[in-house]
């Protein structure tokens, strides 16, 4: 027969393993939670429409949708998705290109940020669908005036959170900078840059879903290909499983697209993360 203290001794030594096993149970939970979830709403979803006996015009099902993906063939999905990718690109790097040293203008001059910011919001306010015909008109045909309104689109998150995160430098280390006879653009380069990486990455990664959404609304206005303008193509048609794939399509690109962006900043940047999520 045992004693208690054997017992206890070999109670101490199962306990760790048990302790070991639980984070990492948790952990598969997290990663794979999200696609169980997505799983289940394809197949309520699914289910919905066959009990229901929905048209497909109302609201098709995943599968009528996923039949209508290989209905358009590769080789017409590859042209009207290459034509918006491009001119989300196009748009988002402009916006990035004008936002940055715009946001490092209005951070360093009072006067120009009390000029310059309420033009901007009003800019943001306007909506670009009111908008955006005009701008064709003006802008005429091809690429450009899309590529425009991307860039309005976008830009905007830029600016706001590039100015904070500039302004949000302890002023001991400016007026440390300023002590030790920095310039002012080294005073931004090594020490407001630095501190603004957070809030500009959080901003990348809003901008570049804004910048699909505007490529979107620019090939609905005036385009010849684009996943935009196919959407409007199919539901005229009324061939609504099209548009939903079309619009899978965007949901697909803006993922990858936004997480490209964290991956940038977790191989550049890892120090500006979270520390829960810099491993």
């Amino acid at each position: 027969m045992s004693s208690p203290t054997i017992s206890a001794a070999k109670s101490s030594r199962a306990m760790p393993t048990i302790k070991l096993k639980a984070p990492r149970f948790k952990a598969r939970v997290e990663r794979f939670a999200p696609w169980l979830a997505l799983l289940v709403l394809l197949l309520v979803w699914e289910a919905a429409c066959r009990l229901l006996k929905l048209p497909s015009f109302v609201l098709p099902s995943p599968s009528a949708i996923l039949a209508a993906t290989q209905k358009v063939g590769f080789a017409a999905w590859s042209e009207h998705l290459f034509a918006t990718l491009r001119v989300t690109l196009m748009g988002y790097g402009l916006s990035i290109l004008i936002g940055i040293p715009l946001a490092i203008a209005l951070a360093s001059s009072r006067l120009l940020s009390r000029t310059l910011y309420p033009l901007l919001v009003i800019v943001q306010s306007t909506p670009i669908v009111a908008v955006a015909p005009i701008i064709v008109v003006v802008m005429g045909a091809g690429d450009l005036p899309r590529v425009f309104i991307t860039f309005l689109i976008a830009f905007f998150p830029i600016v706001v959170s590039c100015v904070t995160g500039l302004l949000a430098t302890p002023e001991e280390l400016v007026e440390l900078s300023r002590s030790l006879g920095a310039s002012k653009a080294r005073e931004y380069r090594n020490i407001r840059l630095p501190y603004a990486i957070p809030h500009l990455f959080s901003a990348l990664r809003i901008s570049i879903t804004l910048a699909v959404i505007g490529a979107v609304v620019a090939e609905f206005v005036a385009a010849e290909k684009g996943l935009g303008y196919f959407i409007n193509f199919s539901t005229s048609m009324f061939q609504v499983p099209q548009a939903f794939a079309a619009l899978m399509m965007l949901v697909v690109i803006s993922l990858v697209l936004f997480h490209l962006i964290g991956l940038l900043q977790k191989l550049c940047f890892p120090w500006s993360l979270p520390k829960t999520q810099q491993s």
